[in-house]
């Protein structure tokens, strides 16, 4: 029998490919997203083996609801891929606070949700595979997006936590990190701030019209990474954290000597900050 999928936020991007990946290689997919218009032409390629479901993350009811169509239709749930979500460009002091809690409900509270929604079922199955799609802005912060960086650090902290938790329950979970990839995340994805501070020019602005001016010429191929989470999915040992492109590559890498080096320059007062060891009598 093969494993079930559902997927959130398949109208484009990365949910899109991998919803489609994983149907042409023979799974069942529940195909998610806001509009179920936009997602008919691929239940219409797989009729048989894919169904589409309407689902805004932030909406509790339709969390619940979809969840609840999946299992009724496929009796399962094997693999979930929380991939909806959107950006967001400004400097910290320049961003909105509607527009923040708006991409910290969808990207991570709202994944969050449909996690909690599809657990009882792994855990009844004593088995599933949880993939979180997060960033290497999820590892490492960039000026500019700051608060999008929040929410990516926020989905690698709980889904390392979540690994260890339900490990013990035959529940794997993987957190991805893409670097810049093919979709329209730089594109209609991401809004930016109103409000524009000229001393955030050469940081954050600079930043922010690098990642809008490449976009669409990204090196990474969405295709190429639906096929990469499929792998990583079915490896007998998957990754907690799966990286995804060079620049993530690059960048992790990076932030480990980051972190080596402040670790290793402060050592001596990390380590005077604990009480005094008490003497002991030799």
């Amino acid at each position: 029998m093969s494993k079930v999928w559902f997927i959130t936020g398949c109208s484009t991007g990365f949910g899109r490919h991998l919803a489609l990946e994983a149907l042409q290689q023979g799974y069942q997919v529940a195909v998610t997203s806001r509009n179920t218009d936009d997602v008919k032409d691929i239940v219409a390629q797989f009729p048989d083996r894919a169904v589409a479901i309407q689902l805004d993350v932030t909406n509790a009811t339709e969390v619940t609801t979809a969840v609840k169509e999946a299992q009724e239709r496929f009796g399962r749930i094997d693999v979930l891929v929380n991939n909806a979500g959107i950006g967001y460009f400004g400097a910290i002091e320049e961003s909105e606070e509607a527009e923040y809690r708006r991409m910290f409900e969808i990207n991570f509270f709202g994944l969050a949700a449909v996690t909690n929604a599809v657990l009882p079922i792994m855990r009844a199955q004593r088995s599933g595979h949880i993939v979180n799609i997060s960033s290497i802005g999820g590892m490492v912060a960039f000026p500019g997006v700051g608060f999008y960086n929040a929410t990516k650090f926020a989905v690698t902290g709980y889904s390392e936590a979540l690994a260890k938790e339900t490990a013990p329950l035959g529940i794997k979970v993987t957190v991805v990190a893409p670097s810049g990839f093919r979709t329209d995340w730089a594109g209609r994805s991401a809004n930016n701030t109103t409000i524009v501070i000229d001393d955030y020019a050469a940081t954050a602005h600079t930043n922010q019209n690098t990642i809008r001016g490449y976009s669409g010429n990204q090196p990474g191929d969405p295709v190429r990474a639906a096929k990469a989470i499929i792998k990583a999915v079915e490896a007998d040992k998957p990754p907690v954290r799966l990286l995804l492109g060079a620049g993530a590559l690059k960048g992790a890498r990076n932030k480990i000597v980051e972190m080596q080096n402040d670790i290793d320059t402060w050592e001596e007062t990390t380590l005077w900050a604990d009480h005094p060891k008490e003497a002991t009598n030799s």
